[in-house]
């Protein structure tokens, strides 16, 4: 993932666009299961962004070391309340290295899709592997490839309809990529951003997971802990070094 497609505007409004995302009811839960998951030990978060998830986790006492592609998404970061106690590397969280040994890596909000290719989808577990102690646990939250609900013959698919925003994945099904289009009204005037992701099977997961030298120990549907199933829209899941 060597373009930052999270700059300017995006960085700019992405708090905003993340917002029902960002409240208590759906971080706590987040939170509690990884703030549960790292115990004494710290954390690397994969794609910090602007903190969404690494200043509360921060707050709750764990150690948190965040690694992000963009300086502009960085700088939303540093700018909040309580960015001092989340220490951050730039760089591509594929292949960048950062000092400590952590109890937990994690990755949400479907950011493992922005390694575009199926190499930096294995070479981020890759580097967790690096970066985890022995019994360390690396959390994955990302949607299921929603190929079902793509009728024949189509290639898109929307999933955000409203006055003021419409959104639509476009597919590439030949190459198991789609790009994310969003259309956004504001100021009189509609503003497009379009973004590529490689989406990505449970099981292939399961397989980078193996090469790295990580065990499956557990899948759920949701931060809840619900069972993941075949009607399952998502999953959090969590692979374990051995040790």
């Amino acid at each position: 993932m060597t373009v930052d497609h999270f700059a300017g505007w995006v960085a700019e409004h992405y708090d905003e666009s993340s917002a029902d995302v960002s409240t208590p009811a759906v971080l706590d839960p987040v939170v509690d299961l990884l703030a549960d998951l790292a115990g004494d030990g710290t954390a690397l978060e994969l794609g910090v962004g602007t903190g969404r998830v690494a200043l509360p986790l921060a707050a709750r006492g764990v150690g948190v070391h965040g690694i992000d592609l963009s300086p502009d998404m960085l700088a939303r970061l540093r700018a909040k309340p309580g960015a001092d106690r989340v220490p951050v590397t730039l760089g591509d969280f594929a292949t960048t290295s950062v000092d400590g040994v952590f109890t937990l890596a994690y990755l949400v909000f479907n950011t493992i899709m922005n390694l575009t290719t199926q190499d930096e989808q294995v070479s981020c577990f890759r580097n967790v592997a690096r970066h985890l102690a022995p019994g360390g646990r690396f959390v994955v939250e990302v949607g299921v490839p929603e190929l079902r609900r793509l009728p024949p013959g189509e290639v898109a698919r929307p999933f955000l309809l409203s006055p003021t925003r419409l959104g639509f994945d476009e597919y590439d099904v030949a190459a198991q990529r789609l790009v994310s289009h969003h259309h956004r009204l504001g100021d009189g005037q509609w503003r497009v951003v379009s973004m590529p992701f490689r989406y990505v099977w449970p099981a292939e997961l399961d397989l980078m997971a193996r090469l790295a030298g990580m065990v499956l120990e557990s899948r759920w549907e949701d931060w809840q802990r619900r069972p993941f199933t075949g009607e399952s829209r998502s999953h959090v899941s969590v692979w374990r070094m051995p040790g």
